[in-house]
């Protein structure tokens, strides 16, 4: 399975990302509601990392419902990762959380895979996230992504 590589963001001397080249993830690619967060908590498997927990549970078709597809994306089918955070009142003040919101928001953008399957994932940061260097932190959401494709492998392809 090759490796996934980020973008030229944190590369010295590229240009930035142009907004049509480069735009943030659409709405079908975030989880949004409540029940869909909970299903991931309390039925998925966790990747823990040193500044983030990484819950992750693949999508069923059960656990799709009419009424998600239309919220989430306009009645077409689910496809690929779907991610969401959550950032508790613990790790700091509004402006804290929504500067580590805004990060980790920008690292999955930058190494979001271009094939995957279909999951939910979570990601929950902890304290040191404040104070983590940004490529740090991108090859973090990049391992976290890359351990998730691992194990949702079908065994025969890790067999070959």
């Amino acid at each position: 399975m090759p490796l996934m590589e980020c973008e030229s963001a944190v590369k010295p001397g590229a240009s930035s990302p142009t907004p049509q080249s480069n735009p943030r993830y659409p709405r079908t690619g975030r989880l949004l509601r409540h029940a869909d967060f909970e299903r991931v908590y309390k039925q998925g498997r966790r990747h823990f990392s040193a500044h983030m927990t990484v819950f992750y549970l693949v999508r069923s078709a059960s656990a799709v419902t009419p009424d998600t597809l239309l919220a989430a994306n306009g009645g077409r089918p689910c496809d690929g990762m779907r991610i969401g955070f959550t950032v508790s009142r613990a790790l700091g003040g509004a402006v804290d959380r929504n500067r580590m919101k805004r990060r980790l928001r920008e690292a999955v953008r930058i190494c979001w895979p271009v094939s995957s399957p279909a999951v939910d994932v979570v990601i929950n940061p902890k304290k040191s996230l404040r104070t983590a260097d940004f490529a740090g932190l991108q090859e973090e959401v990049r391992r976290a992504f890359e351990v998730i494709a691992q194990k949702l492998a079908p065994r025969s392809a890790l067999q070959k």
